[in-house]
């Protein structure tokens, strides 16, 4: 096979169905597929083709474009086959009756859909979310209009026109297929609708593939027949198998951090060797083999669209991503998880594996050279012939990162009817599944042991004609899937260990392996009493790569310059120039002082910014830098004659506190003091203190491997998946088929278009939608968004509110818009909105996990000269608490204090919040004093358990707060408050008065004035 043929047989696929399918099923008299030819070929089963080659249907001028001689036979039968498996892997079985037609080998028989299991779609537009069967009903939600069958038709003509004559369609030059494929992969999905007259422009990436499952967009379904075609063409026996692979170690590369440039680096870092593993598998079969995580808009992807495959550069011209140099740039967010599940072909499984190992660890190598030869020049050191530091980097790098896979053949399932590719043998994946689930041999276990697996393997046939068809391999995908997912945990369990040597002194970040050098004797020698050591005179040239002492092995340094060297990257990518001019890109990783900061400023920025006199010699004197500010401080005072001096604020306090000096340090702070106070009023300006405390989150999706494994709790019915209208009808027939009925009411196991709306929601809410409530509703700023993982830094004051609406995004159900109408909704651009597991956000519809999926959030408050390691290992436990005593669905908070101690505080998501921001609302009432707080904690030791006899305890509390008040109205709120904190108390925890501790602890502590937000 050559890769003409593998990727004119994965562009065959991706254009067998028509995108407009849903919306032109039942209405166009030429059928969906929008010709005779193969809609005839299918709907009366002529499995044989005469000649060697098929006409391109209809001679559409699509096709005709791409395959003006024809189809060649072998090409056709792979994409058949790989359309049938597709649709098998991802739809139900559905009944079909006899049609009396005669067929070109003289049969009497075919079969055509049940009328009652047709759907006139533009009629009742309803979509319905995989995960947990809500509808999305268009219908009630604004409507779709019916248009008219050739404006719609020609609108997608256009569309996907427009993509191939800017790759040079029609042209007397050959078409590049490769590129086409790429092309409509990546841009297929994405209307650009000015005037929105057909009102498809937020839906088009949605419409569903099948309209009786509307639970699967038709790119979904393209995107996994193109796989499959793939992976057939690409094999000499024409199989296929599933590839699922993961690189590691995780926690530990991250974890590994003194800054938070350092813990964005990891992150990032640890992201881009990701795509650096997915890269082979992209090249060689294309990005739509790569089943999970969904590659399609990741900014990362797009790069290499363009810069290393050749997409047009004006096709990328509204990508964010490509819209300038600053740190809001989506390129700067980690996107990628460690892991990913390809479809490939069978007999070149390992090869591809192996492909990726060395691809992923070549790229790091090319890396680690590259970090040397930055050090050895900045430190002044002839970077040809200092071969030491380049020999301990290719050392230390050996083996890393870790690479473990497992392959599964669907050649374990043959169909003993290769016409038909029915009539399924498993014996073999049951043989293979056994010693994985304990089972005896020649037991079913696993998929092959459901009820849904036992009804359908074989023909159905109703009373009144009606069947069910045999399964084809592609539905037996929830078997093959587990298994992989069984090899590789089993291969993750079987680590080889390659032993490496280290001498002497260690790298002061990890303590682990030896710190580079130019000359070995130096190792054995503390780096505090060397003053001429590589890293000293990088620390005294470059201090944004190593602090005065700090000696760094391999990897923390390459982490170390890593946002130096991919700032450039993006410079050049921005650029887009051959010969290699850059844009400057400024600093993007906000300090967790400029965090803690970030209230403050901005409500000093919305007075106009005043300063003092002495402002600017402080920071000429003191050399202070601009920092980074958070985007939304940034979007909305970037115009502002003061913003200049707000991003000097924060770096004058850094350089007066790097500078050593206690009384230099001592009277920055008191200028910074009285220039924030400016423009205030004088009781309140007067003692003004500084923020000095900023927040990290962990939010992490729970039953993440569950889900996409699909077990009990995170499956949905067969028929919870059926539109309305086919659901109705199904219920009806089955009443007198109970095989039917118990069908229908089985879970529906896990589908590759199931992954693929999971990994399409998880990057639809990591890229776009949590970026949006960090940065744009909230002064924070992601660190980390990848997958189901969000790590972000916040000052203080939005930590509560930012948590909470970013666990009802991932769920896509905001309580604000429970009743909202989308109708409405959709008219309001800039502002999230959230319902029935959908979101919407700035003209475009989103799927979220949906209402059953759930989230678990850690979350730290701690001062920002706190060791960074140890408030990230604070973090992971406060993560974990959430988990595990707050049962998932939880979120935990610990708070670090400067003066010794930590507090805690774990409970559910909703309740405890509202409560806890009620107290806090309380506490800062300027006629309230916090002591309630004191005073209710030293008699709330010696309480009896309130179970019994809530009420005294309620009196008591309402008494203490009451008594801190110094007006009735605030006394009047003492009482309820009370009642409120009791019964959360109660609700939350088997041991209430210790919760209520905590939470009035907490809650204390965030009601000091340098945390009141819009009140400073």
């Amino acid at each position: 096979m050559t890769q003409d043929i593998l990727w004119q047989t994965k562009l065959a696929a991706r254009l067998h169905d028509p995108a407009e399918k849903a919306l032109v099923l039942l209405r166009d008299p030429a059928g969906h597929e929008g010709g005779t030819s193969r809609a005839l070929t299918r709907l009366l089963g002529l499995d044989s083709i005469d000649g060697e080659s098929i006409d391109p249907d209809n001679d559409q001028a699509l096709a005709s474009t791409l395959f003006g001689t024809g189809l060649p036979r072998s090409i056709y039968r792979h994409v058949q086959r790989a359309d049938w498996w597709a649709a098998g892997a991802d739809r139900p079985q559905w009944p079909m009756q006899s049609i009396t037609v005669t067929t070109r080998r003289g049969e009497q028989k075919t079969i055509a859909v049940a009328p009652w299991a047709q759907v006139r779609w533009t009629r009742r537009p309803v979509l319905i979310h995989p995960l947990t069967g809500a509808q999305f009903d268009l219908g009630a939600s604004g409507g779709l209009s019916e248009t008219d069958l050739a404006d719609l038709k020609q609108r997608s003509f256009d569309h996907l026109a427009g993509l191939l004559a800017a790759l040079g369609a029609g042209e007397s030059s050959a078409q590049d297929q490769r590129k086409t494929l790429l092309a409509l992969w990546r841009f297929g999905p994405e209307l650009r609708e000015h005037d929105d007259n057909g009102k498809l422009g937020a839906l088009w990436h949605l419409l569903p593939a099948d309209t009786r499952i509307p639970d699967h967009s038709i790119w979904d379904h393209l995107d996994l027949t193109s796989a499959f075609a793939g992976a057939f063409a690409a094999d000499p026996d024409g199989e296929v198998a599933l590839l699922s692979l993961s690189i590691g170690p995780v926690q530990t590369f991250i974890a590994a951090a003194r800054s938070t440039s350092d813990l964005w680096a990891g992150s990032h870092l640890l992201s881009r060797l990701a795509w650096e593993a997915m890269r082979p598998v992209c090249e060689q079969l294309g990005p739509d083999a790569i089943l999970f995580p969904r590659l399609r808009g990741i900014p990362q992807v797009d790069l290499w669209l363009r810069d290393t495959m050749g997409l047009p550069d004006a096709l990328f011209d509204d990508c964010n991503w490509n819209k300038g140099a600053t740190d809001a740039n989506p390129l700067f967010s980690a996107a990628l998880p460690n892991r990913f599940v390809a479809l490939v072909p069978a007999g070149r499984a390992r090869q591809i594996a192996e492909a990726v190992e060395q691809s992923v660890r070549q790229w790091l190598r090319r890396l680690g050279d590259d970090v040397v030869s930055r050090l050895l020049a900045t430190a002044g050191y002839d970077v040809e012939h200092a071969d030491v530091p380049y020999a301990q980097m290719r050392e230390q790098l050996e083996g890393f990162p870790e690479v473990h896979w497992a392959a599964v053949p669907f050649s374990l399932a043959s169909p003993r009817n290769e016409t038909k590719q029915t009539d399924l043998d498993t014996c073999a994946l049951s043989a293979a599944m056994a010693p994985f689930f304990g089972a005896n041999e020649g037991e079913d276990c696993g998929f092959l042991a459901t009820p849904a697996w036992k009804i359908l393997q074989k023909e159905l046939n109703w009373r009144d004609g009606t069947c069910f068809f045999a399964p084809k391999p592609g539905v037996l995908y929830p078997a093959i899937y587990d298994l992989a997912e069984r090899a590789l945990a089993a291969a993750k369990s079987v680590r080889q260990f390659g032993q490496q040597i280290h001498e002497g002194w260690r790298c002061a970040l990890t303590g682990e392996a030896e710190w580079l050098t130019t000359d070995r004797a130096q190792l054995q020698h503390s780096y505090r009493q060397q003053t001429d050591t590589l890293w000293a005179r990088v620390a005294a040239r470059k201090p944004a790569w190593a602090k005065n002492g700090e000696h760094l092995s391999a990897l923390p340094a390459i982490k170390r310059l890593w946002p130096t060297i991919f700032a450039e990257e993006v410079g050049k990518a921005l650029a887009a120039t051959e010969d290699g001019a850059s844009l400057p890109v400024g600093r993007f990783v906000v300090s967790t002082h400029t965090m803690a900061l970030a209230h403050q400023l901005d409500q000093w920025l919305k007075r106009g910014g005043p300063t003092v006199a002495e402002f600017g010699s402080a920071c000429s004197r003191h050399g202070a830098e601009s920092v980074a500010l958070p985007r939304k401080l940034a979007t909305a005072h970037a115009r502002r004659p003061a913003f200049a001096d707000a991003k000097r604020l924060p770096g004058l306090l850094e350089a007066a506190r790097d500078a050593s000096d206690d009384t230099a340090m001592e009277q920055v702070q008191s200028l910074v003091r009285s220039t924030l106070a400016m423009g205030m009023d004088k009781d309140k300006g007067e003692g003004i203190r500084l923020e000095t405390y900023y927040a990290l989150i962990m939010l992490d999706g729970d039953r993440m491997g569950a889900i996409l494994s699909g077990d009990d709790a995170n499956q949905i019915r067969y028929i919870d998946s059926f539109h309305p209208d086919v659901r109705r009808g199904f219920e009806q027939h089955a009443e007198g088929e109970p095989l039917i009925r118990q069908y229908g009411a089985q879970q529906r196991p896990v589908s590759p278009n199931r992954h693929l709306a999971i990994s399409g929601a998880l990057n639809d809410f990591s890229q776009t939608v949590a970026r949006h409530v960090v940065e744009e509703e909230h002064l924070g700023r992601v660190i980390y968004a990848g997958g189901d993982d969000v790590l972000a830094m916040l000052p203080v004051a939005d930590l509560l509110p930012c948590a909470q609406r970013l666990r009802h995004a991932y769920s896509g159900t905001l309580p604000e818009d429970k009743s909202g109408d989308w109708g409405d909704l959709r008219l309001r651009r800039g502002t999230l909105h959230c319902r029935n597991g959908f979101a919407w956000l700035d003209g475009r519809l989103m799927r979220m996990m949906g209402e059953h999926a759930t989230a678990s959030c850690g979350a730290v408050i701690a001062h920002h000269q706190a060791p960074l390691g140890a408030v990230l290992r604070e973090l992971r436990s406060a993560e974990q608490r959430a988990k595990n005593e707050g049962g998932r669905d939880a979120f935990s908070l610990t708070v670090i204090k400067r003066s010794g101690g930590a507090l805690h505080l774990t409970a559910k998501w909703g309740d405890a919040i509202v409560i806890l921001e009620a107290l806090i609302d309380y506490l800062r009432a300027s006629g309230v004093s916090r002591r309630a707080v004191y005073n209710t904690l030293e008699w709330l030791v010696d309480l009896p358990d309130p179970g019994s006899e809530p009420r005294l305890l309620e009196a008591l509390l309402a008494y203490q707060l009451a008594r801190q008040a110094s007006n009735d109205e605030d006394k009047a709120k003492a009482p309820p408050l009370a009642a409120r904190l009791v019964q959360a108390a109660l609700r939350a925890s088997n041991t209430p008065l210790p919760w209520l501790q905590n939470l009035l602890t907490v809650g204390e502590f965030l009601a000091r004035e340098t945390r009141a937000g819009a009140r400073l």
